[in-house]
């Protein structure tokens, strides 16, 4: 293990926060997450960001680092975020490494507009034919997923189901009234197969990350989260270009990496955050991290098996689907892994060792994947 994060928080609020730009979100998710650590923003020497220049947010916060990182792949930029800053750390390049994340998805403020710039492959080989946005593109390769193993609208519909079951518990989730498969089914179709139930919500909120080298890690306030394997990928910019529909190559490439790096076994992961921005992305991320096999995902879920009381804790803030989903939301899955890990969660299971955080960029276009320990020896 060469890196631990030792401060972590979200903003002070998620969900509908007209009154704050995308940049003071930023600012006031990296503002908590230093608190939360003991420092303050003269100890930062890294700063890693997506949605806005990591130049924007270190002149902001007023910090002049010694490395930045703007990747921005979409929502998983924030597990490669800190993949990355683990290496910089190990290198010598900074000490002291800063991600943050602010969006202001439902009120717009600070924000630039919607759609595709017109030199874009999607914009002249896609959106002629009528892919116009998320939902008409990763329909697609759910169909395809459907019409291979016969996974069903009602198996698509547990995932809503399941992790709604964790919000209602947790008084931070947008939404928290109970939901059943037929209230799921019976809710508006978006693009179909999707309904309204099992696509994201669209909030405002941020989080931040302090991350520094593991051998600094016990000094600080909070217990420190080892990062145990990381892993990263992409496949494609277009849907149309994804190598099989029916799994994402990324997401193998990305979860393989991470428990390589790690050494451990998937039935050493005590609890997991899958990446919802809609309801098969959690399916597809159980197939491709090697936790059940190709069309094993729908039963699965059917079963109840990630719901509160399942063996296969999953998503346990209420995901993307009913806790918050800000456009980018990779860092609040991060987030609750952390909390997960340093006995903090507002649904916080029994001994937790280890977690994984993995995320989706696009549809299906990239990911990221942490492993996060909680045990030194590891």
């Amino acid at each position: 293990m060469s890196a631990a994060i030792v401060g972590a928080r979200e903003t002070e609020m998620v969900g509908v926060i007209p009154d704050k730009s995308a940049i003071e979100l930023h600012a006031e998710a990296a503002r908590a997450a230093l608190a939360d650590a003991g420092l303050t923003k003269d100890d930062i020497d890294g700063v890693l960001c997506a949605g806005q220049s990591p130049v924007a947010v270190a002149e902001y916060l007023g910090i002049t680092p010694t490395y930045i990182d703007g990747t921005s792949v979409g929502g998983c930029s924030f597990m490669i975020h800190v993949r990355h800053a683990a290496a910089a750390i190990a290198a010598g390049l900074c000490t002291t490494a800063l991600v943050t994340h602010g969006e202001s998805g439902r009120s717009r403020v600070g924000m630039g507009g919607f759609g595709q710039s017109p030199q874009m492959l999607g914009s002249q080989f896609e959106s002629p034919y009528g892919v116009a946005g998320p939902p008409t593109r990763f329909t697609l390769p759910f169909l395809r997923h459907m019409h291979e193993y016969g996974t069903t609208h009602e198996q698509l519909a547990s995932v809503a189901v399941a992790t709604r079951r964790w919000a209602e518990t947790n008084p931070r989730a947008m939404m928290r009234e109970p939901i059943t498969v037929d209230d799921v089914l019976n809710s508006r179709i978006i693009a179909y197969p999707f309904h309204l139930l099992e696509c994201c919500l669209v909030t405002d909120g941020g989080g931040a990350l302090v991350v520094v080298s593991a051998e600094r890690a016990k000094d600080f306030p909070k217990k420190p989260v080892y990062v145990l394997g990381t892993g990263e990928s992409s496949e494609h910019s277009m849907i149309s270009q994804m190598h099989d529909f029916t799994e994402s190559r990324a997401f193998k490439v990305s979860g393989a990496s991470a428990f390589a790096e790690a050494g451990i076994e998937r039935s050493d992961i005590d609890h997991a955050m899958f990446y919802d921005a809609f309801a098969h992305t959690p399916m597809f991320a159980l197939e491709a991290l090697g936790f059940v096999g190709k069309g094993e995902s729908g039963p699965f879920f059917e079963e109840m098996r990630t719901a509160p009381g399942g063996d296969f804790p999953l998503n346990t803030n209420g995901g993307g689907l009913s806790y918050t989903h800000t456009g980018m939301y990779g860092m609040f899955a991060i987030q609750e892994s952390v909390r997960q890990l340093r006995g903090e969660a507002a649904n916080q299971l029994p001994g937790v060792r280890t977690s994984i955080a993995h995320g989706v960029g696009g549809m299906f276009h990239a990911a990221g994947t942490l492993i996060l320990t909680n045990d030194e020896r590891a």
